[in-house]
């Protein structure tokens, strides 16, 4: 059994650009398993620009949820449930800040991109966009879908590579049906041979979208 660890907390995380109330957008960075909120700012300096308010949380422990994420989800627990919920308070601190849901966007990479994705589908509704590199919806084949509410064109962008040693393609392709099911905008791009890693059209098609949220400020 793996050590169970504090719950996690929205108030762990780091920060870059203005501050939410100050910025035109928010992006809210979420790690994978061994990463970290620094490791996140980093790549959010390759996609967005000055005016928007980038905010990385910290998983205790470094992750966010002990088992792969197509294991039963209550194997997940607490993890899972509290993950989420700090992304949960992070979007309501910039909407509370003066940030519209519709400019909010959520990135994620590996298992932060599990839980970002996750967290879209259970909340669905109008966001800026998310974005989900190496990922995909969580629990084991066959999981029920069957969440409620509506995107309303919620721009999505999934990207993973055919041979990624963690994400199966089906879940990927999976994932895609089921945000488009619910009134989402998805962009699928799978890169062959391309492994566990983000690439350069990726980090581009990320700029662009975080682009097009900011022209609507």
């Amino acid at each position: 059994m793996p050590e169970v660890l504090p719950p996690h907390a929205a108030d762990q995380r780091v920060t870059a650009g203005p501050a939410p109330g100050e910025a035109n957008a928010a992006l809210i960075l979420v790690h994978g398993r061994g990463g970290s909120a620094r490791e996140m700012l980093l790549l959010a300096r390759e996609i967005a620009d000055g005016t928007v308010a980038c905010l990385a949380p910290q998983a205790s422990g470094h992750t966010w949820y002990p088992y792969s994420f197509l294991s039963p989800l209550e194997q997940n627990e607490p993890g899972l449930s509290s993950g989420l919920a700090v992304l949960d308070a992070l979007v309501r601190e910039a909407i509370a800040a003066g940030v519209p849901r519709k400019r909010v966007a959520l990135l994620g990479f590996s298992q932060g991109a599990c839980l970002a994705l996750e967290f879209l589908a259970r909340s669905a509704d109008r966001f800026g966009g998310v974005i989900g590199l190496s990922g995909g919806l969580i629990g084991p084949p066959n999981t029920p879908r069957d969440y409620v509410g509506s995107l309303q064109g919620t721009p999505v962008l999934l990207g993973c590579s055919d041979v990624d040693p963690h994400i199966p393609l089906e879940r990927v392709e999976e994932t895609a049906t089921v945000l488009a099911d619910l009134g989402g905008e998805v962009t699928k791009r799978i890169y062959p041979g391309l492994g566990h890693t983000i690439n350069g059209d990726e980090l581009d098609r990320a700029r662009a979208l975080l682009g097009r949220i900011v022209s609507t400020a």
